[in-house]
C-alpha cells in the first residue's frame, strides 16, 4: 500500500499500531524466549525488531525523531519492549505531522538499494508490522499466552 496523505497514514497507523501495542502489552518476560524452531527469531527478538524498525526505516527518509536504534540491545523485560514501541510510535507520528506534508510522500529516497516514494515506505512499514505481528501471535500461543483480538475477537475472547 502506498499512502497519499499524512492523514490517511495516521488513521491507518492508529488502528494497526494499537493492535501491535495490544500484542506487545500481552507479552511476559518468560515468553520472550519462545521460538518456533532453533535458529529462528524468538518472540522477544520479533517484538524488539518491530520497535527498532520504526526508527531504522524512517531515519532513511530523513525523518528525525527519538526512537529505539536498530542495533540497540533487546531488553529482557517485556514491559520495556512494549513501552519502547509506545514511545517510538508516538514520536514517529508526531515527527511525521511536524516535519512532513502530503507532498513529502511523493519524494523518493534510496531504501535498501531501490528508490521508494515516502508514501510507499510508510505503507511497507505498516505492512511490516502486520506481518511480524502475525508471526508473534503464533509464538504467543505456543508460549501459553492469550492473543488479543485485532480484527474481531480472538479464539480466547470468543466465550465473552
Amino acid at each position: 500500500m502506498k499512502f497519499h496523505s499524512i492523514n490517511e497514514f495516521v488513521q491507518e497507523w492508529e488502528h494497526e499500531g494499537s493492535s501491535t501495542q495490544k500484542v506487545l502489552d500481552a507479552l511476559t518476560d518468560e515468553s520472550l524466549s519462545q521460538a518456533v524452531a532453533p535458529e529462528h527469531r524468538t518472540l522477544g527478538e520479533l517484538a524488539w525488531h518491530l520497535v527498532t524498525s520504526l526508527h531504522e526505516m524512517l531515519s532513511r527518509t530523513g525523518l528525525k525523531f527519538e526512537g529505539a536504534e536498530h542495533e540497540s540491545k533487546m531488553p529482557t523485560s517485556a514491559k520495556e519492549i512494549a513501552d519502547g514501541y509506545r514511545t517510538s510510535s508516538a514520536n514517529m507520528i508526531a515527527a511525521i505531522k511536524e516535519q512532513w506534508n502530503d507532498e513529502k510522500l511523493k519524494e523518493t529516497v534510496n531504501m535498501y538499494g531501490q528508490e521508494w516514494p515516502n508514501g510507499l515506505t510508510l505503507g511497507v512499514l505498516n505492512t511490516h508490522q502486520i506481518h511480524h505481528r502475525g508471526q508473534m501471535t503464533v509464538l504467543m500461543r505456543q508460549a501459553g499466552l492469550k492473543v488479543p483480538g485485532m480484527y474481531g475477537p480472538s479464539k480466547e475472547e470468543w466465550p465473552a
